[in-house]
């Protein structure tokens, strides 16, 4: 590793991949020295919290040995020019695993990256390596039989949220300046909130979600399935949805928007300090905006439909994956789990599996809610014309190990309760900016949500600088004893 001070280390490590970008453009620093020390910091941090799953560290040197050879010689170099970043796991890197979590493809090696990997490479962003997440990404926490469990950098005997949950820590951890999640009913924005980090999830089809292990296997589920990124700052999140999505993102002025705070007493659980925070928030942005407190359009049926359009038609492809080499069927391997606390298959995903069979709607039913898709389209593009949303992510901060699992993911079908905050945008095809707002009583982050239509991306992101700057944004994470 070339010498470098340790303020200037320090700084670095605070630093977000915009900055990082520019010093590296500027030569203030080199990438190798950049590489460097996020290696480091990540072998320093992995151990206690298990979020990096593969690295390709070696690899990494020489790109930025590389990259800094040939920069002068580039009249103008990409927008994450020597940037170090990680990668979920369940996205195709060539020469890299992608297991999702499944101990049967722990040998499989991609020989091609997704489209998305490919448009962050030719950004000039550099792959240090892989983090966790659950089998097959089903679940809100992230955990499985063949990495073991992420634990949240804030407390370690807490969730890191799912399915994106080994990204949320990483960053959490000071580790990687910027990563890039999935996200098909959360799976962004969970760990976001859980770690105290930035993220965004892109609109339906605003990008290749192509690469992706498991893939969406029904258009349902394909208007609900977007990668996105996540990171330290709104500004990150702006730069790299341009490296990610083909479509331009038009200026939009929030002096044209309205802004709609999700109620403090929608009849939903909500923490008291989730609340306080919602109302500190509409507060100051009446100082300047229009503001009303409203419960949009199509909310109360959001988190029905979301379970309903990840079951239909896709649990079959889901169990054949998950149980590849195993000839025991779904009750047998939940039953042997519980009888023997061993199978070849995370109970986690045997249970969400046995949830999409129950909840699968009938071949009607579909047909009902293709329809209520469309005519409930065409009404929010309306009406989201020059709204803004702003919902809570989660009732809660972080909770204990396997407690949103059992929210979530209960016959009882409690997630109707907990869901509707995160199912509305999945659903709906939105994009969603997740921005740290504060952090609770338990020292934990609590983030909010800025939702609108496609196309308003701009409007996005300006208001997102706006409460960024004003509460909490991005904190790199201060544990507890």
């Amino acid at each position: 590793m070339e010498s470098i001070d340790s303020v200037l280390k320090e700084k670095l490590l605070k630093m977000d991949a915009t900055a990082l970008a520019e010093w590296i453009k500027n030569r203030k620093v080199t990438s190798s020295e950049v590489v460097s020390i996020y290696i480091e910091q990540q072998k320093k941090v992995n151990p206690s919290i298990n979020a990096v799953v593969e690295d390709r560290y070696e690899l990494a040197l020489k790109e930025a040995k590389s990259f800094d050879e040939k920069r002068h010689t580039l009249k103008q170099l990409p927008p994450l020019y020597g940037v170090p970043i990680t990668v979920k796991e369940s996205l195709h890197v060539a020469g890299m695993k992608t297991t999702s979590g499944l101990e049967h493809r722990q040998d499989l090696i991609s020989r091609e990256d997704a489209p998305a990997i490919t448009r962050l490479q030719n950004a000039g962003a550099i792959i240090l390596g892989k983090t966790n997440t659950p089998a097959l990404c089903f679940n809100q926490e992230t955990d499985n039989r063949l990495y073991g469990r992420t634990n949240n950098p804030w407390d370690l005997t807490r969730t890191a949220g799912g399915s994106s949950g080994g990204e949320g820590a990483i960053l959490a951890a000071g580790g990687s300046p910027a990563g890039i999640g999935s996200d098909i009913g959360g799976s962004i924005r969970f760990p976001a909130h859980f770690n105290g980090v930035l993220g965004f999830k892109p609109g339906m089809y605003r990008g290749s979600s192509a690469g992706h292990y498991p893939s969406a296997t029904t258009p349902l589920q394909e208007r609900m399935l977007t990668i996105g990124p996540m990171g330290r700052s709104v500004r990150d999140m702006e730069l790299l949805y341009s490296v990610l999505s083909p479509h331009s993102t038009a200026n939009r002025y929030l002096q044209f928007f309205k802004i709609e705070v999700l109620p403090g007493t929608v009849n939903y659980p909500l923490s008291e300090k989730t609340i306080e925070m919602m109302d500190n928030i509409e507060k100051f942005l009446t100082e300047s905006f229009s503001t009303n407190r409203f419960i949009p359009p199509y909310f109360e049926e959001s988190s029905l439909l979301w379970l309903e359009m990840l079951a239909s038609e896709g649990s079959e492809l889901i169990e054949k994956s998950a149980y590849h080499n195993d000839r025991s069927n779904l009750v047998k391997a939940f039953l042997r789990e519980k009888i023997t606390n061993r199978a070849s298959v995370d109970p986690y995903l045997t249970m969400g599996i046995l949830g999409s069979k129950l909840f699968r709607p009938s071949k009607s039913r579909v047909k009902e809610i293709k329809k209520t898709l469309a005519e409930g389209d065409d009404f929010l593009s309306e009406y989201l014309h020059n709204r803004l949303l702003l919902f809570p992510v989660y009732h809660t901060s972080a909770l204990k190990h396997g407690k949103v699992y059992k929210e979530i993911f209960s016959l009882r079908r409690t997630f109707l309760n907990f869901m509707p905050f995160i199912a509305y945008a999945n659903v709906w095809g939105l994009p969603s900016l997740t921005v740290p707002i504060g952090n609770d009583e338990n020292n934990m982050p609590i983030s909010i949500q800025v939702i609108s239509a496609n196309g308003n991306e701009d409007a996005i992101f300006r208001l997102g600088k706006i409460l960024e700057k004003k509460f909490r944004g991005y904190v790199a994470a201060q544990p507890t004893d």
